[in-house]
């Protein structure tokens, strides 16, 4: 909305900024909208932006994806449909990209803990700026997710729009230059040292399609799981995710539903 926010006519330029006062608050929208102005010409600009959701503000690079993700959750309340998920312990969040999705759960369930998994150094480093007010209960890990521990690398073809929230990875000699670690779920779970996932948020850009394959083994630990939220890219090199995923979890008691680009895994209503 704010990218588009000064090129609408007056009156719905009006209608958008209190759609997004209401959202994000009044602090939070005027300091976008200014910050908004100043990027036009400063491209390198970083600014902080601290939405009503947050218990902490949190930086959004100019000319990234940031600001797409940043009003994806917190304007459009992409995760507002967990919010009935009662006292989640464990929060793994598979594609954490900056920070946000785990800033909004660490925020909105006071009591969790977030593993925050983010491949790509740069989107880590800024994650790891905007997750560090959380103190302990945030760990980030520079690793991709897989179907078993190993090397990834970045794939280097374009995948969508190809920017900072795009990043594919693939399987690589852990030898090669540029590899970071590929780890799978029940290696999260060890290094969490809790017996259960509440949540596993998944935005991985087609590599679900990996951890949810056969060949992986995902019936070891999807007991574990209480609820999933997933991103499916039926769109990417990785083949048919939905159809791996569905048949992954099909016997493993959730309800589902859809909730905008999400797929959203509940346990049963008692």
């Amino acid at each position: 909305m704010p990218k588009v926010l000064f090129s609408l006519p007056s009156r719905k330029r009006l209608q958008a900024h209190w759609s997004l006062v209401r959202a994000i608050g009044a602090p939070a929208a005027l300091q976008l909208s200014r910050s908004m102005r100043m990027a036009s010409t400063d491209p390198d600009l970083c600014f902080s932006i601290h939405p009503k959701q947050l218990r902490h503000p949190v930086s959004i690079r100019s000319h990234t994806s940031d600001l797409d993700v940043f009003c994806q959750i917190f304007v459009e309340q992409e995760y507002a449909c967990l919010k009935n998920i009662l006292s989640p312990g464990l929060i793994i969040d598979c594609g954490a990209n900056v920070g946000f999705s785990s800033a909004y759960f660490l925020s909105t369930f006071p009591e969790s803990r977030v593993i925050a998994v983010e491949p790509d150094l740069s989107n880590y480093h800024a994650a790891k700026s905007n997750l560090s007010p959380y103190g302990d209960r945030a760990q980030i890990l520079n690793v991709g997710i897989w179907s078993r521990c190993s090397g990834l690398g970045l794939r280097k073809d374009r995948y969508r729009d190809g920017r900072q929230s795009s990043r594919q990875v693939e399987e690589i000699n852990p030898s090669e230059p540029g590899s970071i670690r590929g780890v799978d779920i029940p290696y999260l779970l060890s290094v969490s040292g809790q017996d259960r996932i509440s949540l596993l948020k998944m935005d991985v850009e087609g590599a679900e399609s990996k951890v949810f394959a056969p060949e992986a083994n995902p019936g070891a630990w999807l007991h574990l799981v209480d609820a999933i939220v997933i991103e499916l890219h039926d769109d990417s090199v990785f083949g048919p995710c939905s159809e791996i995923f569905y048949e992954a979890v099909k016997d493993c008691g959730f309800e589902f539903s859809v909730s905008g680009e999400l797929t959203v895994c509940l346990p049963p209503r008692s």
